[in-house]
């Protein structure tokens, strides 16, 4: 670990931005074809989102803005973590994640 590094948090595994929409869904009580209908996304595209298997694009996360109250910004965020995670972890263990 570099010096640089040896203070930060580097997970041992990416948080997957989904798993964040899929609490806040829960959270309000709201189903996948409810945010579906609210943000004109196909299904698939959701129920992708939440699996970390399509990325959140920052038109994504303004229909999320609109329909949950969640700033874009938030989404935005998550995202370029999770990938930077994604990234780190793969240089660093290979291509397992």
């Amino acid at each position: 670990m570099t010096e640089n590094n040896k203070n930060q948090y580097l997970p041992d595994y990416p948080q997957v931005p989904g798993e964040i929409l899929l609490e806040i869904l829960e959270e309000r009580g709201m189903s996948q074809a409810q945010l579906v209908e609210r943000t004109g996304r196909k299904r698939k595209t959701i129920n992708q989102i939440i699996k970390g298997i399509t990325p959140i694009t920052p038109e994504t996360a303004l229909q999320l803005e609109r329909a949950l109250g969640v700033p874009a910004r938030f989404w935005n965020s998550l995202e370029g973590n999770y990938r930077e995670d994604l990234a780190r972890l793969e240089k660093r263990h290979g291509n397992r994640f």
